[in-house]
C-alpha cells in the first residue's frame, strides 16, 4: 500500500466521496451501485461502519460494513480504477476483518457478482463460496446476474 494512502472511519459527511468512488468503480450495466440515500440511510443504523481510503485528499476507495449479533457483512467495497492494483482493496478488506473481529463477529459474509474480478481478492483473503443467488443483480438493460455468497471465519481480537 502506498505511503500516500490513508484509511479512516467515515460517516455521513463522506457519502459524497463514496458516491464519487461508486460512480467510477461500478459499471451501470450490472446494477450493483447503491444510491446516495441508501448509503446515508444505512449509516444511521447501529453497528454499521464506513472505511474510506484516500490518496492525499482524493477518495480512492471505501468499504461499508455492518454487524448483526455476531455475524458481520461487507455490504459494499469499491476502488476507483485509477487506484486499483495498489493494495487499496486488500487494505480495506483487512481493515474490515479486523474491525469485525474486534467487535465480536465470528464470521464475515459478502456477496459478489459472478464474474466480478474482485472475486480473486476475496478468495486470496480467505473467503469461501457458500452459495449462489440466481438473478440477484439486475442490470440497466434488465439482464440478470448471479451473486456468489462468500464467507470467512474470524479470529476474535478482543482478548
Amino acid at each position: 500500500m502506498s505511503e500516500d494512502l490513508h484509511l479512516a472511519e467515515g460517516g455521513a459527511p463522506d457519502v459524497a466521496d463514496v458516491m464519487r468512488v461508486m460512480d467510477d468503480a461500478f459499471l451501470p450495466a450490472f446494477g450493483e451501485a447503491w444510491t446516495h440515500a441508501q448509503c446515508l440511510g444505512i449509516l444511521d443504523l447501529p453497528r454499521v461502519w464506513l472505511t474510506v481510503a484516500r490518496h492525499g485528499e482524493e477518495p480512492a476507495g471505501f468499504a461499508l460494513s455492518r454487524i448483526v449479533i455476531d455475524e458481520a457483512e461487507l455490504l459494499l467495497l469499491a476502488v476507483r480504477p485509477a487506484f486499483r492494483r495498489r493494495g487499496v482493496a486488500t487494505a480495506l478488506v483487512e481493515r474490515t476483518l479486523t474491525i469485525a473481529a474486534t467487535a465480536g463477529a465470528r464470521k464475515l459474509h459478502l456477496e459478489v457478482r459472478d464474474g466480478n474480478e474482485a472475486l480473486h481478492l476475496y478468495m486470496r483473503s480467505g473467503f469461501d463460496q457458500d452459495g449462489r443467488r440466481r438473478g440477484y443483480y439486475r442490470g440497466r438493460n434488465g439482464q440478470l446476474f448471479d451473486a456468489l455468497s462468500l464467507s470467512r471465519q474470524l479470529i476474535r481480537q478482543d482478548g
